[in-house]
């Protein structure tokens, strides 16, 4: 029995919309990055990009548990001696939140050719309302992912 090869032509992708109000980043990240891969679909393939649009909602809304939100840090290097800067969690996440969501959904995924067309499937928005209900993308069920 040979192997089965999805073609261009059987992939359909589909949108998800998932709400990240009060859930954990991490678990959103996982989640997000799943569906990109699409790791859901019976028929995924490593190699082929078989992924659906992601679209995450109140991403200035996202909480991390314990005391990462005042802990964990961020940081950035000039290049130059002593050039090291740090950002606290908080202060990003009231600066820019996007950036939270998308560089853990980023790190979630192949760092290849293919991984970076899987992540330009993802749209991230801090409000509740986003500009793609053209598309009639489904509401992702959050009640498996865990609330912080």
């Amino acid at each position: 029995m040979r192997t089965y090869s999805p073609k261009l032509s059987e992939i359909t992708h589909t949108w998800h919309v998932i709400d990240a109000e009060g859930l954990v980043l991490g678990r959103v990240a996982t989640e997000a990055a799943r569906l990109l891969r699409g790791k859901h679909k019976p028929i995924f393939t490593p190699h082929i990009d078989t992924g659906d649009f992601v679209i995450i909602v109140n991403a200035d809304k996202v909480v991390l548990t314990s005391n990462k939100a005042e802990q964990k840090r961020y940081y950035r290097h000039s290049g130059y001696p002593g050039g090291i800067r740090s950002t606290s969690w908080a202060d990003l996440l009231a600066k820019n939140p996007i950036t939270l969501v998308s560089n853990a959904v980023k790190g979630m995924i192949p760092h290849t050719r293919l991984g970076r067309a899987q992540f330009g499937k993802l749209f991230i928005y801090t409000g509740p309302t986003h500009p793609h209900a053209a598309q009639q993308p489904q509401q992702f069920d959050t009640s498996a992912i865990r609330r912080g």
